[in-house]
């Protein structure tokens, strides 16, 4: 089961909305190791109104660029909802591991989840290339 790490997570209200909305309609379609560690980080995340959150912070659509710390190299991943998810495409949902992994977290921060074959994966978030509340998009 994903594990939600040491250090503080921040939610923009729409998300945390949104989050909590999306597993209430489709309680069957997550994981429950995600929805535990989604869970967890709803009650726990500390929300703030959208035009409020730090542009370094990973929200959803955000895009990121991410140091991997278990099989090396980087890469690009935006994490979405899970009707946008297109993994081959670096589209991530929300409820994958990586991605309640990411989200909330800040950049420079690591991300750690269990990938669905049982290995451990870690990144270090990098660099946020697009964060819509940065760019004026309060509804994304």
């Amino acid at each position: 089961m994903p594990s939600l790490p040491s250090f503080d997570r921040t939610l923009t209200e729409l998300d945390h909305v949104r989050l909590h909305k999306l597993m209430r309609q489709r309680p069957d379609a997550i994981p429950h190791g995600i929805a535990h560690t989604l869970t967890e980080l709803i009650d726990t995340a500390d929300v703030v109104p959208s035009r409020d959150i730090p542009a370094e912070v990973v929200t959803m659509y955000s895009r990121v660029r991410l140091r991997d710390l278990t099989q090396g190299g980087e890469r690009v991943l935006t994490l979405c909802y899970p009707d946008d998810a297109e993994p081959e495409r670096g589209f991530v949902s929300v409820l994958s591991p990586v991605g309640v992994a990411l989200l909330g977290l800040t950049v420079g921060s690591r991300a750690r989840w269990n990938a669905p074959d049982g290995r451990i994966g870690e990144a270090e978030v990098l660099q946020i290339l697009f964060q819509p509340e940065a760019s004026g998009d309060y509804t994304l």
